[in-house]
């Protein structure tokens, strides 16, 4: 059985928080790839003026990655009808791909807001939950909140050592508007094509 990692996200753009926790899922669960799958219209985030293009993300992606054989990116969710729901990304990739297992990376907030997610239980029954622990919540929360989800839906979770890197997009995206550096905060070869085609500014 090959083991999959699912990385979702905007990645408007993505920086180096994301490819961390991508590595430490890669290493410390055994995965045999990291599949990076910028969302097409996800229901959380619907204002999209001023930001990256879905031909944008992906190329943010595809820059960032290049380079390391066990990192992949997907346009699956970019080409969905409608709004963008994990349970579909999941099942799907389950029935065309019965022999792999796969492994939703997703930061430790998610696990406290997941009964809100769209059809929580479905996302329980087609994969592994890979939460990064961040220091905002103690592992006795985290172990409290864990047997409650795998009580209410049999919801298997991994959790991840990885240091906290407390950055976000929408960060980034103000430093650029202003003019000010990103530099370490995304890869040069990101900051080079948003550059080049004057992203965010």
């Amino acid at each position: 059985m090959k083991k999959i990692g699912i990385m979702g996200g905007t990645f408007d753009p993505i920086h180096i928080g994301h490819l961390i926790l991508g590595e430490s899922a890669y290493d410390q669960l055994g995965l045999d790839r990291v599949v990076y799958m910028p969302a097409g219209n996800p229901p959380h985030k619907r204002e999209r003026e001023g930001r990256a293009t879905n031909e944008e993300r992906l190329e943010f992606v595809r820059r960032a990655i290049d380079g390391n054989p066990h990192f992949a990116v997907s346009d699956r969710e970019m080409k969905q009808e409608g709004l963008s729901y994990t349970y579909r990304t999941l099942e799907g990739l389950r029935a065309e791909n019965p022999d792999e297992i796969y492994y939703f990376i997703i930061g430790a907030d998610s696990l406290f807001d997941f009964d809100d997610w769209k059809e929580p239980q479905r996302i329980a029954d087609n994969c592994v939950l890979a939460a990064a622990t961040r220091d905002h919540a103690t592992r006795e929360e985290l172990d409290l909140r864990i047997r409650d989800l795998n009580d209410r839906y049999g919801a298997k979770i991994e959790l991840l050592d990885t240091d906290t890197i407390d950055i976000s997009s929408h960060q980034i995206r103000s430093r650029i508007e202003k003019g000010r550096s990103v530099r370490y905060f995304v890869p040069d070869p990101v900051i080079e094509y948003i550059n080049e085609r004057g992203i965010y500014r």
